[in-house]
Formats: structure tokens, C-alpha cells, sequence
């Protein structure tokens, strides 16, 4: 299914922008280097600016240790609900190939982009990272006069509803999606170029 966000786009500035991919990843923690690891990985396509749930990839993954109480509080995913997923050796290339030749999208892309720094040297080969921009960073740019950014308070500001299934990886995709939309309608951003410039560029050293 197609999620038409902006209609106004539909003719022509959205269908110059690339291909995105929104993620998200849920994890046993905050911090990769000290042994936390993905427990669920989420994508999902806009394309033209429409929000693809047909171009959708989600998956749990076993991180070969026990979720911490904190983290299944938040998540609500359990040691059982993975113990027979594959690892991240496994799913993280399927994610990379499924998000192949997009950019991708997160919000506050330095978290997510860390989890995939560190995880992807436990894969096998060369891995190409695509080019990542932060939807938290955009809300920065345009409302610099806002305190908060996360992904609940700039979703309020903009209107959309959280779902009840809430800090599950593709649930939090969807929102970042209909949240990237939103901005570039009310910031008025015509092309890739101008994003970049307000959404701050990464890119993994693969």
C-alpha cells in the first residue's frame, strides 16, 4: 500500500528527489561499543513522495545475549520472541541490499548509524553504506527556536498521531516517514540538494 502524503507533490518537486529509505533499529541498549547490540531492524521506501508499506523490509534479530529488563520495558521485544532469529551477520546485508541505491533516513541518524558502524564488522565483505540524512537535524534547522526534537515532540508539532505500538522499529519508521514529508512541505524544500544542506549529510566508512 501507497501512503500519499502530499498531494501538492505528487506532479513534480518530490519526483526529482531520489529514492529514500526510512529506518529505524531497536536495540539492547544505548551504546554499540560497550557490547549493545540490534534486536530489530525496520525500512520502508518513499518513492515520489509516497510512503511505500509494499517496499517495506522488517526483522528481528538474535543478538546472542539477554535483552536488558530497561530494554524490553521500552520495546517490548524478549529474549524469546529472537532466540530463533538469525544474527545481524545475516540480516544486515539483506537490509543493505534492500536499501540499495536509496538514501537513507533516520532520526537522530548518529544512534542508528552507530549500531550499524559497529555491527556491520561483524559481516562478511565489503559493505557499500548508502549516504544517511537525520530528520532530527532537519528539525533543528527549521525551528531552531524548539527545545525538543525527538521523534514524539516534532510528531505532535506536526500533527501526527503516535501509534500504539509505539518504539517497535517499523512503527517508528512510519512516523519518521510522514515526519520527513511534513518538513519538506513546510520548510519548502525543492531538491536533494537543499535537504542536504539542512538535514546534515553522513556517510558510513565501509
Amino acid at each position: 500500500m501507497a501512503l500519499v502524503l502530499l498531494d501538492r507533490y505528487s506532479q513534480s518537486p518530490m519526483s526529482t528527489f531520489p529514492t529514500f529509505t526510512v529506518f529505524d533499529t531497536e536495540t539492547t541498549g544505548l551504546d554499540p561499543r560497550k557490547g549493545d547490540k540490534i534486536i530489530e531492524i525496520a525500512g520502508l521506501k518513499i518513492v515520489d513522495g509516497e510512503i511505500r508499506e509494499d517496499l517495506s523490509f522488517v526483522k528481528l534479530v538474535n543478538p546472542e545475549r539477554t535483552i536488558p529488563w530497561e530494554a524490553k520495558q521500552v520495546n517490548k521485544i524478549s529474549d524469546e520472541a529472537v532466540a530463533s532469529e538469525p544474527t545481524i551477520d545475516h540480516i544486515l546485508p539483506e537490509f543493505f541490499e534492500f536499501a540499495k541505491d536509496t538514501i537513507l533516513i533516520a532520526h537522530n541518524a548518529n544512534f542508528d548509524l552507530g549500531f550499524l558502524e559497529v555491527e556491520k564488522e561483524h559481516c562478511w565483505g565489503y559493505i557499500e553504506v548508502p549516504e544517511c540524512l537525520c530528520t532530527m537535524r532537519l528539525s533543528q534547522t527549521l525551528y531552531p527556536s524548539e527545545f525538543r526534537h525527538n521523534l514524539d515532540a516534532v510528531s505532535a508539532r506536526l500533527g501526527i498521531t503516535m501509534p500504539t505500538d509505539r518504539h517497535r522499529a517499523l512503527p517508528d519508521v512510519i512516523m519518521t516517514a510522514q515526519v520527513l514529508l511534513k518538513m519538506i512541505e513546510q520548510g519548502n524544500i525543492s531538491d536533494i540538494e537543499q535537504l542536504r544542506r539542512m538535514a546534515g549529510k553522513k556517510k558510513l566508512v565501509a
